[in-house]
């Protein structure tokens, strides 16, 4: 057997890449060939089957490339440019396709909301052989887009469980780290569906509290200026340090020593910071999305004042304590994901 898988691959780390690097480890200590497309815009050198093409062309030259299995990642919304892949994925002669559907927020966004057969998504999606959904919610998604019961599966998503973390924090961090205490963190994208403004507004009612205070925000994106901007006008502005991008060893030794890890969101879909901190005893508050992991202290969306008090509980709580042992690492997941490919070359 023969995989190809296409979607983001790491860096940056985030819970789709996550799912891509689990599956394809476990299907390589397995004997099953899987090579990877990486669809994002960052480049890396191409080796060891995975690849970085830089056309449209190019990716359709890997898709040909006599695989077994075809199967591709989709987190977020989905752009017509998503599309067209999809539908050549599902076309390519000689393959079965696979789609698995990361992102958990969107089902009721209002493009999820609109869902119909009689769309092009809907035209789309039913011409995969197998789609999996990552929460009951997608799998009910598809349904309104017309696609046959027996050909959508529910998989929740594999994170890759990490040990106790040995690399050091980067310098800036290590000197935020080493004037502030507690320290908040986030580790995303600095993207709108992220609110990072609702964190800002809870470190100034933080700090009326806990003097020492301050909020470290980890990832990149499309507000990096507008944020910027927002935190040099607030009288607390040396308490948050917008740190961008960081390696992900770094990242975990952040989580690691951190207070509290946040994920404020719009619309979310399967963390793996979320995930890494529980199993890292780093208490975590999290807007409510209806696929958190045990132990996730919940908030309703854009809701401050629950934001603040579970703030508060976490530094009242047991920081050592953790959510009562590491959750489990989801192998079975990955296997049910092997079981789908062998079931659908069975069918020949």
């Amino acid at each position: 057997m023969r995989v190809l898988q296409l979607g983001p691959y790491p860096p940056p780390h985030g819970g789709v890449q996550s799912n891509i690097v689990s599956l394809r480890n476990f299907l390589l200590a397995r004997g099953v060939g899987c090579d990877v497309v990486n669809l994002t815009r960052h480049r890396r050198e191409e080796r060891d089957g995975v690849y970085y093409p830089s056309t449209v062309r190019g990716v359709l030259r890997r898709m040909a490339g006599n695989y077994d299995i075809l199967h591709l990642h989709i987190g977020g919304k989905v752009p017509l440019r998503s599309l067209g892949l999809a539908l050549a994925c599902a076309w390519t002669p000689g393959t079965r396709s696979v789609l698995t559907f990361h992102s958990g927020g969107y089902p009721d966004s209002p493009e999820g909301r609109s869902a119909r057969p009689r769309t092009l998504r809907g035209f789309v999606f039913r011409r995969f052989d197998c789609i999996i959904g990552v929460n009951p919610e997608i799998v009910e998604l598809f349904g309104r887009f017309g696609v046959e019961a027996s050909r959508v599966c529910c998989i929740p998503p594999h994170w890759l469980p990490s040990e106790p973390p040995q690399a050091p924090l980067s310098p800036e961090l290590e000197r935020f780290y080493g004037s502030h205490n507690p320290v908040l963190l986030t580790v995303g994208l600095l993207e709108p569906e992220y609110d990072l403004a609702m964190q800002i507004r809870s470190l100034e009612r933080w700090r009326r509290r806990h003097p020492e205070a301050g909020l470290a925000i980890v990832g990149s994106g499309s507000l990096e200026g507008e944020l910027r901007r927002q935190i040099e006008s607030v009288p607390w502005r040396d308490h948050i340090l917008l740190c961008g991008d960081v390696p992900h060893p770094a990242t975990l030794r952040a989580i690691a020593e951190a207070a509290v890890l946040l994920r404020t969101t719009l619309y979310d879909g399967d963390a793996v910071s979320v995930r890494e901190a529980l199993h890292l005893g780093t208490p975590v508050v999290a807007t409510d999305n209806g696929m958190r992991p045990a132990g996730t202290r919940l908030v309703p969306i854009g809701d401050q004042a629950a934001l603040d008090a579970a703030l508060e509980e976490c530094l009242e709580a047991n920081r050592g304590a953790g959510p009562g042992g590491a959750p489990a690492s989801g192998e079975e997941n990955l296997v049910r994901v092997l079981g789908v490919y062998e079931e659908l070359l069975r069918r020949g």
